[in-house]
């Protein structure tokens, strides 16, 4: 499979594409002379925002902080650690915390690009910091606008903010606040999946196929939040597809090919932490896609919503047929605003990988391609402080 055959079927009435590998040499250069890199991790608790706090992943993303900063050293872009000989083996002392001091940190040590491997809301210092206002027109930020994160990483508002647009395809969903909800249970479609409206990866998420079972799930989820979301269980195949967003070489939203997602656990395709993606996912070819006119689709529908969104940096959206049947149409049924960027390079991560780098391979871009790509991306902070809602 070539990057061409992949570029005709994956666009619909877009424009020619340049070629990716003469963007990728053209921007390793300019990356390698022109920026110095530093990758931030999580280490500011994220803010309860409309009573739902969204959990704090174990680590703050170090470990793939770790592999970018890792790789992307190895790939001779410049790279700032606070460690200034990190051990490859270890996940720490390869990534600076995304408080303000951490961040002032990065920018002392010749950091001109932050990457945001972190959860962003409109109160973190990448958007609220007064001390970074005379670097926001300079300092460069691969990441998303920190205000829409906020507002995006609520399932049921991107729900309802594409439903206005009439153009997409979504599972029906109902909000519960309450034990006492007025919602009859005996009226929902069986199976039913219970999630939080804020959540992380799988956490939370649970196909109930009784009534009985429905009850015991909403309970044990209102215990961590008081608002979820229970939403239509689609029956059929499921994918996910990764949308990159507009670069100065390339001035639209793409997708990279459709990874095929396999081997669930009571319906839930389970957290990459705990079942490596290569074990449960597979990137279509252009053949494979070519049989199937409903790839195409749901891909660019999910370029649209990509730039319904406006994201400034690769989303995932997940993506599954109503039915399971061949050639039923997909639904998006979750938007990821950050895509875990795992991969290999460090040693003894030989096996990482993470959905977005399976798609990327589909275009034979190894690791280090997709980085510097993803690289590519980055806005200054002044511009994504400035994108409003």
């Amino acid at each position: 499979m070539t990057p061409m055959r992949w570029r005709g079927l994956s666009v619909i009435l877009k424009p020619p594409r340049p070629t990716y590998q003469s963007q990728s040499l053209q921007f390793r250069r300019t990356m390698t002379h022109d920026c110095k890199v530093a990758v931030l991790y999580q280490a500011c608790e994220v803010p309860i925002i409309n009573g739902v706090q969204k959990p704090k992943k174990p680590g703050g993303y170090q470990d793939s902080g770790a592999d970018i900063a890792y790789v992307l050293r190895q790939a001779g872009v410049q790279v700032a650690t606070p460690n200034h000989s990190p051990d490859p083996k270890q996940d720490h002392g390869w990534c600076y915390p995304d408080t303000e001091a951490g961040i002032l940190h990065a920018i002392e040590d010749g950091a001109t690009v932050l990457w945001a491997n972190t959860i962003l809301f409109a109160s973190h210092p990448l958007q609220t910091s007064s001390i970074l206002n005379e670097h926001a027109s300079r300092l460069r930020v691969v990441g998303q606008p920190p205000k829409l994160v906020e507002h995006f990483d609520d399932k049921n508002h991107v729900n309802e903010l594409l439903r206005t647009k009439g153009r997409f395809t979504l599972p029906r969903c109902w909000i519960i606040e309450s034990n006492d909800s007025p919602l009859n249970m005996k009226n929902l479609p069986y199976p039913i999946v219970g999630k939080p409206i804020r959540g992380r990866g799988s956490h939370g998420v649970k196909v109930c196929r009784s009534e009985a079972e429905l009850k015991n799930h909403i309970s044990s989820l209102l215990k961590e939040s008081p608002k979820i979301m229970l939403e239509q269980f689609l029956d059929g195949q499921e994918g996910t597809v990764t949308v990159m967003p507009p670069t100065q070489e390339q001035s639209y939203y793409h997708s990279l090919p459709f990874v095929e997602r396999f081997n669930h656990q009571d319906g839930i395709a389970p957290y990459s932490g705990v079942v490596a993606v290569t074990a449960n996912s597979r990137v279509l070819s252009s053949d494979e896609m070519s049989l199937d006119p409903t790839y195409a689709q749901i891909m660019e529908e999910c370029e649209e919503i990509a730039s319904c969104l406006h994201v400034t940096a690769p989303i995932r959206v997940d993506v599954r047929r109503l039915e399971n049947l061949p050639k039923s149409r997909f639904a998006a049924f979750d938007i990821n605003m950050k895509s875990n960027m795992t991969g290999p390079g460090r040693p003894g991560r030989e096996n990482q990988a993470s959905l977005t780098a399976l798609a990327a391979s589909g275009l034979s871009w190894d690791y280090p391609a997709l980085l510097t790509r993803v690289l590519a991306t980055a806005n200054t902070l002044q511009s994504l402080r400035d994108i409003s809602i």
